[in-house]
């Protein structure tokens, strides 16, 4: 498993955790303490992935919210809707993280993680806004 994998899966803990708590995302972050040396090499990334959906959750929820057709946030599975929160994050704000490689990685941890209509239904709605990309605005 490669680094950033690994640090997409400590970033879906924590927002995961976050949200069950109802704390801010980089609140949890911060409760963990430092990394230790089992955290992945791409620990930066995870905090930047976190940071990221926090700041711009509002505008990530409405995109999954318009485009997931027949579900609302609410009936998601909560792992499902931060996975789709950390994919389109990485999808649409960050630049050295190609687009397939963003979905991709969502896929994998919804197959992992979640149900089995899952993988299918992150895939949907994530390539979807891979093809609208160009005309979002961010």
């Amino acid at each position: 498993m490669s680094a950033r994998t690994k640090a997409r899966k400590l970033a879906l803990d924590i927002l995961f955790a976050a949200e069950l708590r109802e704390e801010l995302p980089t609140a949890v972050l911060e409760g963990r303490g430092r990394p230790n040396q089992d955290e992945p090499a791409e620990y930066p990334h995870a905090v930047r992935l976190i940071e990221g959906v926090q700041e711009h959750r509002e505008r990530i929820d409405e995109l999954i919210a318009t485009y997931a057709t027949g579900w609302t946030l609410e009936r998601m599975p909560a792992v499902d809707r931060n996975i789709l929160r950390m994919g389109a994050y990485e999808l649409l704000w960050v630049d050295d993280v190609p687009d397939g490689v963003a979905v991709s990685e969502a896929v994998v941890l919804a197959t992992e993680l979640s149900t089995d209509e899952s993988p299918r239904f992150v895939n949907g709605l994530l390539s979807r806004l891979q093809q609208l990309k160009p005309s979002l605005t961010l």
